[in-house]
Order: structure tokens, then C-alpha cells, then sequence
């Protein structure tokens, strides 16, 4: 897809984590151009570089990417009071409160596409996964006209979401779901940064407990692979049950998946399937050569060897084999990258998704 000309971005909550993810992921690329940082208040009318600096000094810079020299001279705004002059697209990496005021404000003008959970579960809302339910697209207009909106929220999912809806997709199209037992094991740079607090939390163990996270994975796991119709999205009509607990691995999310599908599937049947799997993105920038890598070597995949594969944003399965406790049962074990296709790189694929498709 050729590109007349660069869309010009802005990048709300630049200084946490999730924003420093999205520079990250925007730097040197074909499509886009950060034309704006914001954040709170309390950066607000900073050098991006003194933004990012705590009282020591020290650069609280958490990607392994440098930060691009050009935006550590960039004026930082106020996301409440963001210019939204000559901005295309606005990526939003600000937490879920904040979120429910601010992305109304700016998606009355321009698309915003968000790391967020505040729009997730709304019925106007689609929850995209390029390559997995791209048909849910349409519901866009749906929103703009309810809202009275010119523009658009488009939220990610949680990041255990993704990779398991992912590898669930093309196994849910030729043999049905009908029930997923899904246990997590997730790097601790889901959890954001608590200086000092968080490594001895995890230092030697295994947390067994993640707020809200059990629930979304159920929520939003049948709202990705069900159908719109009739200006709505129908779940899928499957039972998802999932434990998440938090291990002591930098990135990268372990899921051990146990499924009961509709249809016989033997293991080589399912690894044809995800292999096989078109996901029709084939032509967008930050999209994977291989959407699903299935592994045959019974000790694969694992976190600190296939997180980073493909960029980060391939989904790696395997162990794949049955599960006698189901009819027609299926185990297998996935790696998904939390803060790349499950946070900002996924957020960018979205947007760029939808602007192949003319929706942005």
C-alpha cells in the first residue's frame, strides 16, 4: 500500500511505560510520524528527555530501544489539553480512568486507538485483532454515528487475550469451541514498574493472582471471536475459564490451554490449521511473516527464546496433543509478547489495518 504522505501522530501518556512503547514502535516508521508527546500535568511543558528523568537524574527509559534523539527535544503537552491540530491518529497509553474522560474528547475530532480498557466491553465498540476479527471493523460507523463522533475509539485487548485468541481462531473456524481452560504464566513487565517492590515479589515465586484479569480474559476472548450483526457483536458461544498468575519472567506471557471443540481434531489437524491460517495482513508494516509459528520440539516454545520472534508479534504454540478430558480435547501451550503485540506494536497494527481499509 503505497503512502501520498506520512499520517502525523500523537502519542498520550509518552512518559509511562506503555507510551514509551509506542515510540518504540513508531520509530522509523513508513506510514507515520510522532508529531506530538503528551502526558499529565505533571510533565506537561517539559523536554520529552526531562520528562522521562526522575529527581536522581536517572532516564526511566524501560524499552530496549533507545528513545529517538529528535523527540527528547519535543515540548510535552497535557493530554486534557491536547492540540489536535494536524494530528491524524492519537494513541492513547493512559490508564483505564483517565481514559473514560479524555478518549471521548479526542475521538469527537480524530480516530483513537488505545492501550486502555475504559470503551473495551462497550456495544458500539469492536475489539480488533487484525488477522483474527477484522470483519468487526464495520461497527466503527455504528459508534460514530450513536456518538455523534468523527473520529473513533478503537481499544486492543488485554494482552493474555491476544495470544490466546489468536491461536484460537483457526481452530475455532474448522473444528468449533465449545469450552477453553486457560492458566497463564506472565512476565512481570505486564505489571508496570514498583521500584524495589515488585522484584522481590517475584524474586524465587510464582504470584497466583492478578486483578481483573481472570475476567477480562473470559470477556473479551468470546467478543473477538464472535460475529457482528445487527450493529452488535454476538459472543462466541464458548465457555472460556482462565487462571492468570504472574511469573518470575522479564516479558513475554506462558499460557497452558486445554480446549473442548465441536469436532474431532487431532494434534496434526490443529497444527495444519494455525499453520495454514491466512490472516490477510500480510501487507501491513508491522505485521508478522508468520501470524502462528507452531513448534514440533516438545520443549518449545518458552518466553526467553520465542517472545521476540518475528518482531515480537507472532504467536508461538506448541505441545500440541490431546486432552482425555474432554471429547474431542486439545492441550497445547502458546508465547505471546505482552508488550509488543499485546500492547503498543498491536495497538499500531490496528491503526494500520483500519487505514488500509479506509476506516481510519
Amino acid at each position: 500500500m503505497s503512502q501520498a504522505r506520512k499520517k502525523q501522530v500523537a502519542i498520550v501518556g509518552a512518559t509511562g511505560i506503555a507510551g514509551q512503547q509506542f515510540v518504540a514502535a513508531l520509530r522509523d516508521h513508513p506510514w507515520y510520524d510522532i508529531a506530538a508527546l503528551a502526558a499529565s500535568a505533571r510533565s506537561a511543558g517539559k523536554r520529552y528527555g526531562d520528562a522521562l528523568r526522575d529527581a536522581s537524574g536517572a532516564l526511566r527509559w524501560w524499552c530496549a530501544e533507545p528513545p529517538p534523539p529528535a523527540l527528547l527535544d519535543v515540548t510535552v503537552q497535557e493530554g486534557a489539553r491536547l492540540n489536535l491540530d494536524g494530528i491524524d491518529i492519537v494513541f492513547s497509553a493512559i490508564e483505564s480512568e483517565p481514559a473514560k474522560e479524555l478518549e471521548p474528547l479526542w475521538a469527537a475530532d480524530r480516530p483513537v486507538v488505545s492501550t486502555a480498557s475504559a470503551f473495551r466491553y462497550e456495544d458500539d465498540v469492536p475489539l480488533l485483532i487484525p488477522g483474527v476479527n477484522l470483519p468487526h471493523a464495520p461497527l466503527i460507523k455504528t459508534q460514530q454515528s450513536r456518538r455523534g463522533w468523527r473520529g473513533f475509539v478503537a481499544p486492543i485487548p488485554n494482552c493474555t487475550t491476544t495470544g490466546l485468541a489468536i491461536a484460537l481462531k483457526p481452530l475455532h473456524d474448522h473444528f468449533g469451541i465449545e469450552r477453553v481452560s486457560m492458566t497463564s504464566m506472565q512476565g512481570i513487565s505486564g505489571a508496570g514498574r514498583s521500584p524495589g517492590v515488585l522484584g522481590l515479589d517475584m524474586l524465587d515465586n510464582v504470584v497466583p493472582y492478578i486483578p481483573g484479569e481472570e475476567e477480562k480474559v473470559a470477556r473479551e476472548t468470546a467478543k473477538i471471536l464472535g460475529v457482528l450483526r445487527d450493529d452488535a457483536v454476538t459472543p462466541a458461544d464458548c465457555i472460556v475459564s482462565a487462571t492468570c498468575t504472574r511469573a518470575a519472567v522479564l516479558e513475554g506471557h506462558t499460557e497452558a490451554v486445554s480446549v473442548s471443540l465441536a469436532r474431532p481434531c487431532s494434534p496434526a489437524d490443529a497444527a495444519a490449521a494455525m499453520r495454514e491460517y491466512q490472516a490477510g495482513i500480510d501487507d501491513l508494516p508491522s505485521a508478522p511473516q508468520q501470524f502462528i509459528t507452531v513448534h514440533d520440539d516438545p520443549f518449545r516454545p518458552q518466553p526467553r527464546i520465542d517472545r521476540d520472534a518475528d518482531g515480537g508479534m507472532t504467536t508461538s504454540v506448541g505441545r500440541l496433543r490431546p486432552d482425555p478430558l474432554w471429547t474431542n480435547g486439545l492441550r497445547f501451550v502458546l508465547v505471546s509478547h505482552n508488550t509488543k503485540f499485546g500492547a503498543a506494536k498491536g495497538a499500531v497494527l490496528v491503526a494500520e489495518a483500519l487505514q488500509r481499509d479506509k476506516i481510519l
